[in-house]
């Protein structure tokens, strides 16, 4: 995983990237068997919000990332939560360079919003001795705004390529798409045996929490505009005024999981 890509975004991180709804955290409970101990590996765990959305549900939690700044806040939200019965370890490492504990399997590997910045084929072979025998691999994640569904959403787009180039960043760096489906990247790996859910999601926003989510985001993080990001809020501001006389922006997303678990004998 690319390093320093959220630097500064983490207070906005955990204030507004929206959390991961009860019905998608159904699909993951459901999608491995019941029993103890239930281990759970969150990679690219960020501010802790898979995990957040699955306490309660596993009982032995690992989860990764290669920011600090994240971890700590991953801990000082999560810790408070954790049920007095269930285990939780935080590591700052790379999804290409962990290695889990001796013996250690996950039921359930969790990877939410960050596939597309891990090496996919190289970390699906890895995950092939860190997943329990019957144990699934869940690859999912929501729209991002850079993905514009609705007209006040590609008017903020614009906004941000005025200030930053047309091409989507990631921190310093461009973004770099993958065309390939998660699904297809997955048939070819250790987990070829996937299924797909849809879930919806409708949510409700306001500018003060649209620009949060942006300065949470890799393509509009604070650092990215210099001594110009009060020039952009502003731009922002008024370009949402177009589309509401009453701050609400109202937002149809989904959710999009893929789980893949191994070929049965």
């Amino acid at each position: 995983m690319i390093m320093g890509l959220f630097h500064g975004t983490v207070g906005f991180y955990r204030q507004y990237r929206p959390g991961i709804p009860a019905t998608v955290a159904d699909v993951l409970d459901a999608a491995v068997p019941t029993g103890e101990p239930r281990r759970l590996l969150d990679v690219g765990t960020g501010t802790g919000l898979v995990v957040e959305a699955l306490l309660g549900r596993f009982d032995d939690i690992i989860a990764i990332d290669n920011d600090p700044d994240m971890l700590a806040a991953a801990e000082d939200a999560l810790r408070p939560q954790l049920p007095a019965d269930a285990q939780l370890r935080l590591q700052e490492v790379t999804a290409e360079e962990f290695t889990p504990p001796a013996g250690w399997q996950a039921e359930l590997v969790t990877i939410c919003r960050a596939f597309h910045w891990l090496d996919q084929a190289a970390i699906l072979t890895r995950l092939d001795a860190q997943v329990s025998p019957d144990g699934a691999v869940a690859i999912f994640g929501d729209n991002s705004f850079w993905t514009a569904t609705s007209d006040w959403k590609a008017a903020i787009r614009a906004v941000i390529q005025d200030f930053l180039g047309e091409q989507r960043r990631a921190g310093e760096r461009t973004f770099q798409h993958h065309n390939r489906p998660y699904s297809e990247i997955m048939r070819e790996s250790p987990f070829s045996q996937v299924e797909e859910h849809t879930v919806p999601v409708n949510r409700t926003w306001t500018a003060d929490s649209v620009l949060g989510y942006l300065h949470s985001t890799s393509f509009a993080a604070p650092q990215l505009f210099g001594d110009r990001l009060g020039e952009f809020d502003s731009a922002v501001r008024a370009t949402l005024a177009r589309y509401s006389d009453t701050d609400t922006f109202a937002e149809d997303n989904e959710f999009l999981i893929r789980i893949g678990r191994r070929e049965r004998a």
